[in-house]
């Protein structure tokens, strides 16, 4: 039933808890068993003194100064040892209570916090399986794909319409892929000027050198991995208004990307995250926590970077593995490698 859920709500006491005590109240401010002994023993002090002069015999007492000053050192010291020992327990047993009671406090929020974390990851899970569902759904329609190719910064806000070649190229590369790879697999190697070149994507619609190379690129199995899962992430950073032209990294040496496609990682390939943009790396770093669906888009595209290069390292030149670093799909690896800590 609804209403007999166990979640604490906002406001309420989380179950278990119990209220705090004020310590200003009647109870807080009641005097213990110190006060009430060192009142005791003070009032029997003052009748054995008053006893002991009153019952003294004649001619003693009081009757020089000296005597005077020290009988009554004698009765006030007592009393103010006796007072000061009472007011340390009394110190002493508050403190304890508003330890008591801070930890009481304490227990509490952390009870309240980790109950609402339980709550929001519950709806979260179901949340991001539904917009999993929905990005493998919107990713299948061919008449987007080249949304995707934009990735440079228009003076005109207002995108262009894809132009109905454009389309039938994607269409054609996909439509292959999905009926099957017997034909990819007996198909010659995609040139490597090509496969550059498709990596960098279209310029405009009017691209055509552009548009050619994507085309031969969907039509190798293994590039159009590459190239889709490059698409993918491209697409969600100009979400926020993360655009590769607009990042000047800085380039590194083809034996750095060699030592990379070889499988060097960390500090020894850190020269590939050459992102210094503050801006795009906060907001990726930002939305890699907090976006699930472009987390596992982000991850994927590393991976599928890492098999293409692996590869193409191998049989590449260096001007050639300098010309591909210097693509749009490139730039997207150095950004989100930097966040992910592919160079840490």
């Amino acid at each position: 039933m609804t209403g007999s859920s166990s979640s604490p709500g906002p406001g309420s006491r989380p179950a278990g808890s119990s209220p705090l005590r004020r310590l200003d109240g009647p109870e807080g401010n009641g005097l213990g068993g110190a006060e009430m002994a060192a009142i005791a023993l003070g009032a029997l002090w003052l009748l054995a003194i008053v006893g002991f002069y009153v019952f003294a015999p004649e001619g003693r007492g009081l009757a020089q100064w000296a005597d005077l000053i020290t009988s009554v050192l004698a009765v006030v010291l007592p009393l103010a040892m006796l007072w000061v020992a009472a007011s340390a327990a009394r110190s002493a047993r508050v403190m304890r209570e508003e330890s008591e009671q801070l930890q009481a406090a304490i227990d509490g929020l952390r009870q309240s916090y980790l109950a609402q974390a339980q709550q929001h990851a519950g709806v979260a899970e179901t949340s991001v399986a539904k917009r999993l569902e929905e990005i493998a759904e919107a990713t299948r329609k061919t008449e987007t794909t080249l949304a995707t190719f934009h990735t440079s910064r228009r003076a005109d806000p207002i995108r262009p319409a894809i132009p109905a070649e454009a389309a039938e190229i994607t269409a054609a590369g996909q439509g292959s892929l999905a009926l099957g790879t017997r034909a990819a697999d007996t198909a010659p190697p995609l040139p490597a000027e090509q496969f550059i070149r498709a990596l960098n994507f279209p310029e405009t619609a009017e691209d055509t050198d552009g548009f050619a190379a994507l085309r031969a690129a969907l039509k190798d199995r293994k590039a159009a991995q590459v190239v889709q899962a490059a698409q993918d992430v491209l697409t969600l950073l100009s979400q926020d208004g993360i655009y590769m032209d607009d990042l000047r990294p800085d380039m590194a040496r083809p034996e750095i990307w060699r030592q990379f496609g070889q499988g060097a990682r960390g500090r020894a390939v850190a020269a590939l995250g050459g992102v210094r943009d503050r801006t795009s790396l906060a907001l990726t770093a930002a939305r890699m926590k907090q976006d699930p669906i472009f987390r596992d888009a982000a991850h994927h595209f590393l991976r599928r970077f890492d098999q293409m290069f692996a590869e193409f390292e191998s049989e590449a030149t260096d001007g050639e593995i300098s010309a591909l670093g210097n693509t749009r799909t490139a730039r997207a690896f150095m950004l989100l490698g930097r966040v992910a800590g592919t160079f840490d």
